[in-house]
């Protein structure tokens, strides 16, 4: 069983283990998510409840070598280059209707906000090794920029 997302706050610090009770005891309730009551309760920011939720999607995630794909050319059509970059997301191909979208897991909040808004049709993801992602962005959205720096503008934009 994936450990649940009221364990990773209590697990990292960000909440007791009587406030996680607490608000189970609301959820039940009221049938509101956990992460939202967290933050209404005890202040808990969207962006750790988001991350604490990525954490949590890793565990029971399909995950995917991008650079082993079959990557279709219209799964790719449905983004930019510099949005690939920018969200740290590769499509991959349709599977029926459904778009399928590898990302690595700390880009995965930014990834699904961005899909939720820019692809129409309903997206499913799964997970890469950061360096296979970013070896596979090179391959299919090619900037002209070498990996290393490529890699570092990752990580400041998920800073």
């Amino acid at each position: 069983m994936a450990i649940r997302l009221g364990e990773i706050l209590v697990r990292d610090g960000l909440l007791t283990e009587a406030q996680r009770l607490e608000i189970i005891e609301a959820q039940k309730a009221t049938g509101r998510p956990f992460g939202v009551l967290a933050e209404e309760f005890f202040g808990v920011s969207p962006r750790t409840v988001e991350q604490a939720w990525a954490e949590q999607f890793a565990e029971i995630a399909d995950w995917v070598d991008p650079l082993e794909a079959q990557i279709a050319p219209d799964a790719l059509a449905t983004i930019e280059c510099r949005q690939a970059w920018q969200f740290r997301c590769l499509p991959l191909w349709f599977d029926r209707r459904e778009l399928l979208v590898a990302t690595d897991a700390p880009s995965l909040p930014r990834a699904m906000r961005f899909v939720g808004w820019r692809i129409p049709s309903p997206c499913r993801f799964v997970l890469s090794r950061r360096g296979a992602l970013t070896d596979a962005l090179q391959a299919y959205y090619p900037m002209g920029i070498d990996a290393e720096t490529l890699e570092l503008m990752a990580k400041n934009a998920q800073a």
